[in-house]
C-alpha cells in the first residue's frame, strides 16, 4: 500500500512532464502511422470512439465501483452542492465562454483570422460551453477523493437539465434557428460512459465485498485500481493527440489561438465555482467534483453538433476538437490544485 502511494506521489510530482511527453508522443505517433491511425479513429458508435471509450471505462470504473446506492438517497439532504453545479453550468458557464470567445476571436485575433473563420471558432467554443461534462468528471472526482454518490447525482442532474437547456442556450448564443440535439450521440454517450460502467461497478462491488470483505476491498483492490486509472488517462491523451496529429501540424498557430480562450475559460469557471463553494462551506469531497463538472465539457456532444451544423472540416468542428485536446492536460492541473487546496 505504501509503495502504491509512493508511486502515485511520484506520478503527481511530475504530472506536467508526463502530460507533455504524452502530447509529444501522440503527435509523433500520429505522424508516424499516417493514414493507418484512421483504423482506430474511425471505430465509432454514433460519435463515440470505441478505443477511447474503453480507456475512459478503465478511468471511470474505480469511481463507479465505490458508489453505494444506499447512500444516494441521502444526497438530497445537502442540496447546496447541487445548487452550485446547476448555477455554474447553466447560468454562468455558457455566457462566459461566449464572452471570452468573442473577445479573443472577434477582437484580439482580428489580424490573424477572417471574420467568417472567427465566427466559426466562436460557434465551436459556445457549443463546448453549453455542454457540461458527463464521463470524465468521474475520473477527476476519483483523483481528488470526491464523494462518489454525490458526483453521480451531480452528473445525472446535469444530464437531465442538458436535455431541456442545451438547445435554447445554443440557439440564443449562436443565433442559429435550425438546431437539434443528436439524440443518438447523447444517448449512446450516457449509456457507454455512465450506465455500463455503473452497472459493472455495482456488480463488482457486490461480488468482491461478499467474497473478500470491506477491508480487502478498500485497502488492496482500490489501491491496485488507481495506477490502472492513471495509465488509461495518459494513454487516452496519447490517442487523442495521435488522432489529431495531422491537423495540429497543419495549422499549429490556429490550434494555439483557439486553445488560449478555452484554457482561460476552464480555469475561470473552476475558480469561480471553488470560490462560491468555499463561501457556501461545502465539504471538499462535494466542492471538488462540483467545480470540475463546470470546468470540463461534454465534448462528444459538442463535436457532434458542430459537425452537424457546420460540417466536418469547419472552424467550429476544429474548435471543439481543440477543446478535447486541452481538456485532459488542463483538468489534470486542476486536479493538482484541488488536491493542494484540500481542507
Amino acid at each position: 500500500m505504501s509503495h502504491e502511494s509512493e508511486q502515485m506521489g511520484f506520478f503527481e510530482r511530475y504530472l506536467s512532464v508526463w502530460v507533455a511527453l504524452c502530447i509529444v508522443g501522440g503527435i509523433a505517433l500520429g505522424e508516424l502511422l499516417g493514414d493507418s491511425i484512421s483504423v482506430l479513429s474511425n471505430m465509432n458508435v454514433a460519435t463515440v470512439n470505441i478505443p477511447v471509450a474503453v480507456l475512459v471505462w478503465l478511468m471511470i470504473f474505480p469511481m463507479m465501483v465505490q458508489i453505494d446506492f444506499g447512500a444516494i438517497k441521502d444526497v438530497g439532504k445537502n442540496p447546496k452542492g447541487l445548487a452550485l453545479t446547476l448555477v455554474i453550468n447553466w447560468l454562468i458557464k455558457p455566457f462566459t465562454m461566449a464572452f471570452f470567445a468573442w473577445i479573443f476571436f472577434d477582437k484580439l485575433y482580428a489580424a490573424y483570422l477572417t471574420p467568417e473563420l472567427a465566427q466559426e471558432y466562436i460557434a465551436g467554443a459556445i457549443l463546448l460551453g453549453a455542454a457540461p461534462c458527463t464521463a470524465m468528471v468521474f475520473v477527476w472526482s476519483y483523483l481528488t477523493k470526491g464523494d462518489p454518490e454525490y458526483t453521480l447525482v451531480q452528473v445525472a442532474i446535469n444530464d437531465l437539465v442538458l436535455l431541456v437547456a442545451f438547445i435554447p442556450i445554443v440557439k440564443f448564443l449562436l443565433g442559429v434557428t435550425d438546431i437539434s440535439i443528436p439524440y443518438d450521440t447523447l444517448i449512446s454517450s450516457v449509456v457507454i460512459f455512465v450506465v455500463i460502467p455503473l452497472a459493472a461497478g455495482y456488480l463488482a462491488n457486490k461480488v468482491l465485498m461478499k467474497s473478500y470483505g470491506d477491508k480487502w476491498f478498500k485497502e488492496v483492490f482500490m489501491a491496485k485500481l488507481k495506477p490502472v486509472s492513471i495509465a488509461a488517462l495518459l494513454t487516452t491523451l496519447v490517442l487523442l493527440f495521435a488522432f489529431q496529429g495531422e491537423k495540429i501540424l497543419a495549422n499549429p498557430l490556429h490550434i494555439f489561438l483557439i486553445a488560449i480562450p478555452l484554457t482561460i475559460q476552464t480555469y475561470f469557471i473552476f475558480f469561480i465555482a471553488w470560490g462560491i463553494g468555499r463561501k457556501m462551506t461545502l465539504p471538499h469531497c462535494v466542492l471538488s467534483p462540483g467545480s470540475m463538472i463546470g470546468a470540463s465539457n461534454f465534448f462528444e456532444l459538442a463535436v457532434a453538433v458542430a459537425i452537424a451544423l457546420f460540417g466536418l472540416n469547419s472552424g467550429a468542428a476544429l474548435a471543439t476538437v481543440v477543446g478535447v485536446l486541452i481538456e485532459v492536460p488542463v483538468m489534470l492541473s486542476l486536479v493538482k490544485i484541488s488536491n493542494k487546496w484540500r481542507y
